[in-house]
């Protein structure tokens, strides 16, 4: 019944949406997709919205006479496009904040509420069916084309098959398939209850908007400048940010820097460790960690188990992202209760592990019985020889 209505009663209603409503109104079919691709209404919301009425200066019967020359839609593609121009030279101003306290830009999940960036995880089965499983979002709408740029295209069959176990409950047992992919399987039934996907804030606008949907963004290598003065450039001026994350709360943050490698140390760890490591520490600073370690579930029946996400950002010399991870950990009880500086602890010992091909990270913690509470009284982070070379062109 609406359909039938004159045109120029159809177009009178259109001019009443904005430009996110009639981009859905659009495809519903033939009819509104011709009048919502309408020149005048585009220039109308595009006059609105970027305040540019430079182009056509004219009155407004020689305007729309100008419109209707244009090929359909051509006012429509001159508003996205302008709006995109002017929401990079925006965000790109705002990513320049960078924070003192993680070398990141401080103002990115601001950026990403403007830009109305949302994340979709989708499965494939072998049939080629896709399954959208979940949706994170920071606004329920978006005023741009729902334009899809790829964040990671993963085969998940050889990953389960090696992947870690880094807890379980009753019902649930948690395996991680690779940093920052984390899957509940259902322990009677051993099919996916639900997946995790923990990214990292390190150019995460640019890998949310700058992919295309068949290839995700890549970041250009950008190469530290040499120093053919300094015998260990490169084994120090580093800075460590860590954070510890449940689903709900920020569990612990803090940064660690002017960390360093002694060359002894480095001869050491080349000799006792396989990957050929070298050795990072701050053990002066005990932190007291707000709240429990657990990932709770979204649901009632289950209870959560000792793990949680930790980022992890490494500095070089220069404030730079030397390395940085964002993956689910699991927290495992170590041993008895250690003497660590001029303290005794009277509690059990936990430690949290990660490692990948670059980077190993270890964590011991202390728990008091009386207090309930945590107090990281160690900290080590040992990061491959071969990256340090490939970072800094050296031959460590």
């Amino acid at each position: 019944m609406f359909c039938r209505l004159p045109s120029e009663i159809l177009m009178k209603i259109l001019s009443y949406l904005d430009a996110s409503a009639l981009v859905c109104i659009s495809i519903t079919n033939k009819l509104f997709c011709q009048l919502a691709n309408d020149n005048v209404l585009w220039h109308k919301i595009y006059i609105t919205e970027l305040g540019q009425n430079k182009t056509w200066t004219r009155d407004e019967p020689v305007l729309k006479m100008e419109l209707q020359d244009q090929a359909a839609g051509y006012m429509k593609q001159m508003y996205f496009k302008n709006l995109l121009t002017r929401n990079l030279k925006r965000w790109k101003r705002l990513l320049g904040h960078i924070s003192c306290h993680t070398g990141l830009p401080s103002k990115t999940e601001q950026v990403l509420r403007n830009l109305c960036v949302t994340w979709e995880l989708t499965v494939t089965d072998k049939s080629g069916h896709e399954i959208s499983l979940y949706q994170l979002c920071f606004f329920a709408c978006s005023v741009s084309p729902g334009r899809r740029s790829l964040m990671a295209k993963l085969d998940m069959q050889p990953l389960t098959k090696s992947a870690q176990v880094i807890g379980q409950d009753r019902m649930v047992q948690l395996k991680l398939l690779q940093p920052g992919i984390l899957i509940g399987v259902w322990r009677d039934q051993c099919s996916v209850a639900f997946i995790l996907f923990t990214l990292h804030f390190h150019r995460l606008v640019e890998r949310s908007i700058q992919g295309s949907s068949d290839s995700p963004y890549v970041e250009e290598i950008a190469r530290a400048p040499s120093d053919d003065i300094d015998p260990e450039y490169g084994l120090h001026g580093y800075q460590l940010h860590i954070a510890l994350d449940s689903s709900v709360s920020e569990l612990m943050s803090g940064s660690f820097p002017q960390l360093f490698c002694h060359g002894g140390n480095l001869f050491m760890l080349m000799h006792s460790l396989k990957n050929t490591l070298h050795y990072l520490t701050n053990s002066s600073q005990h932190m007291l960690l707000s709240g429990n370690i657990t990932l709770p579930w979204r649901c009632e029946a289950l209870q959560g188990s000792n793990c949680c996400i930790m980022s992890l950002t490494l500095l070089d010399e220069f404030c730079k992202p030397f390395k940085y991870v964002s993956s689910p950990i699991s927290m495992e009880l170590e041993g008895t209760p250690v003497s660590c500086g001029y303290y005794d602890y009277d509690g059990e010992t936990y430690l949290i592990y990660f490692q990948d091909s670059d980077i190993q990270m270890k964590m011991q913690l202390i728990r008091f019985r009386a207090e309930r509470q945590f107090i990281l009284v160690s900290l080590n982070v040992y990061v491959s020889v071969c990256y340090v070379n490939k970072h800094f062109r050296r031959n460590h």
